[in-house]
This record gives C-alpha cells, sequence and structure tokens, in this order.
C-alpha cells in the first residue's frame, strides 16, 4: 500500500500532464506516485522524505505518515480548497512541521 507499483510506467506521462502543480490529489504532482489508495513519495523535492505516504484533499484535510522522522501528522479544516489559501494553510502546515523536526 505504501509503495508505487507502476512507477516506471506512469512517472513519464505524469510529469507530462501535470509539471511541478501543487501537491495536490494526481499523487502529490511530480514527486510522488501512487500506492494502493493513497499517495506515496517516490522522490525527494521539498521537506518530505521519500517514502512519505497518505493524502492531501480537495476537502481540506491531509494526513501523512513518514517513517523516516517516525511521524505522523493530521491536519482538518472546514474550508475544503474553496479559496487559493487553503492548499496554503496544508502546504504550510506540513512546512511547519517539518521545520520543528529539524
Amino acid at each position: 500500500m505504501t509503495t508505487d507499483p507502476a512507477l516506471d510506467r506512469t512517472t513519464g506521462g505524469r510529469e507530462a500532464m501535470l509539471g511541478d502543480i501543487a501537491r495536490l490529489s494526481s499523487g502529490q504532482g511530480s514527486h510522488g506516485g501512487w500506492g494502493f489508495g493513497m499517495a506515496v513519495r517516490t522522490r525527494r523535492a521539498d521537506y518530505a522524505p521519500v517514502g512519505q505516504f497518505g493524502w492531501f484533499g480537495g476537502t481540506g484535510t491531509t494526513a501523512y505518515a513518514d517513517r523516516t522522522n517516525q511521524l505522523t501528522g493530521v491536519l482538518l479544516t472546514q474550508v475544503g480548497l474553496s479559496t487559493p489559501d487553503s492548499p496554503r494553510v496544508m502546504s504550510d502546515f506540513w512546512t511547519t512541521l517539518y521545520q520543528a523536526v529539524d
């Protein structure tokens, strides 16, 4: 569930379609993949290590587990992605969490 079984077959198409869009759905943009029912980080592009898995959802929720840092984070909001600030809040949550780890 926490690895991308189709990584070699899907990476090129996903990167062509999404480029470096924000880590929303689509397996975290171009630096992630799909496990079974969740996003899986397959390469390092920002704060989170390879192997982080979970979800960055359109309803204002985000939850990930990171075995490398023995960290689990959950953020539940009631705003969904109704404004441009909503995904920034979720992204800032993860950035702040990983800064606290460092």
